[in-house]
């Protein structure tokens, strides 16, 4: 006679030996630990079920303006475990704090479906590509300059492409790769919009090249390029202390981003920090999986939702909903003025700063949060 228990060993083996992984279903209440690989079926349903409606920011924001984003890495190494939830907002910075606190799963929140987009370019790029060099050159549509390899300095890779014309040819055939790894190899539903959102942004991508930076516009698309940092910039910017920790710094941080892409644990939804959807479902998931946020980082959405009525509010109300611990961070860029000039480095805009979660719900329970200047002097 069989046993059901034996049954089930029998077809647990057998998953195994087909490389088959493992997803437990999104609201398996029995759940407590993190799969190693999200199925392309299961990375989809959150996508899409875990999404808000497209949301207005004023500008594109297809790279970062803050050329202070590593300053951090050093104390988020020291005060930060690895292996728990990364939460961010934005596009490729991003992607140096996952190298920093590798976690076993991050969810990339905006309130814009073009960052959506970006971050599903980014996710096709980085899957095709071996190595760094690769990668910027599927990023940029230049080809790639001969001797870069594994032991090449990001000042060696940027300046090399610096030199480089923008290929139309390889567009299109990074163009095609790309769609074809998106909606053939993982079967993700995209929407005509998504795809000319990808085709956007890596149009801008190819004319620009590495001295691509923050697109500001009032009307969303276009406008000047404005007094910010270049891509090749902040990836060659320090955390401080001399040393590189971007994503493209060495070849190990750009595999450590590529293992996370390649088993679709960086998952980009569309959600607004105040919504009533997005960052709570993503909390209740996390609570089934027996998981804790260990990072959240919020740029400076913070200082928009003080002006906006009780959005603040909401948000943190929304952050109450997430599961937390002792060590939860949030990194924050925090711009001059507010009262707190004492702690932005002379000749800088802002300068990125750590806040432990549960000190910030704490104030706040305790009335001591009315304003963007108090959540921005509890930044050190």
């Amino acid at each position: 006679m069989i046993r059901r228990r034996d049954v089930l060993v029998v077809t647990l083996t057998l998953l195994g030996c087909l490389g088959v992984a493992w997803v437990r279903p999104l609201s398996f209440p029995g759940a407590h630990d993190l799969p190693a690989h999200i199925s392309d079926q299961a990375f989809w349903r959150m996508v899409s079920e875990f999404s808000e409606p497209d949301g207005y920011f004023r500008s594109d924001n297809l790279l970062s303006n803050e050329d202070a984003f590593q300053t951090v890495i050093p104390r988020l190494k020291a005060s930060v475990p690895r292996g728990g939830v990364y939460l961010g907002v934005g596009p490729e910075q991003n992607f140096t704090y996952l190298v920093a606190v590798q976690p076993r799963v991050a969810f990339i929140i905006d309130i814009r479906r073009l960052n959506l987009d970006v971050h599903l370019l980014y996710k096709a790029l980085v899957e095709l590509s071996g190595d760094r060099a690769e990668f910027l050159s599927r990023l940029f549509s230049r080809r790639r300059p001969a001797g870069l390899g594994a032991a090449s300095t990001v000042e060696a890779l940027f300046e090399a492409y610096g030199r480089e014309a923008a290929s139309d040819i390889l567009f299109q055939q990074n163009l095609q790769a790309v769609r074809d790894r998106l909606l053939k190899h993982h079967g993700f539903a995209l929407t005509g919009d998504d795809l000319k959102n990808i085709e956007y942004v890596y149009g801008v991508f190819r004319d620009a090249g590495p001295d691509l930076n923050y697109r500001f516009s009032g009307g969303g698309r276009g406008g000047g390029w404005g007094r910010f940092p270049t891509y090749a910039g902040l990836m060659m910017e320090t955390d401080g202390t001399g040393e590189h920790q971007s994503y493209l710094a060495t070849e190990a941080n750009f595999r450590i981003l590529r293992g996370l892409q390649s088993n679709n644990l960086v998952i980009p939804v569309v959600g607004d920090f105040a919504g009533d959807k997005a960052l709570r479902a993503v909390g209740r998931y996390l609570k089934a999986q027996g998981a804790t946020v260990s990072a959240f980082y919020t740029s400076n959405v913070e200082q928009y939702l003080f002006r906006d009525g009780d959005a603040w509010k909401r948000f943190y109300a929304n952050v109450g909903t997430l599961p937390v611990d002792g060590r939860s961070t949030f990194i924050r860029s925090v711009n001059r003025g507010f009262g707190y000039q004492p702690y932005v480095s002379p000749g800088r805009r802002a300068e990125t700063r750590l806040c432990p979660i549960a000190d910030l719900l704490k104030a706040l329970d305790e009335g001591r949060i009315s304003t963007y200047s108090d959540v921005a002097v509890m930044s050190k």
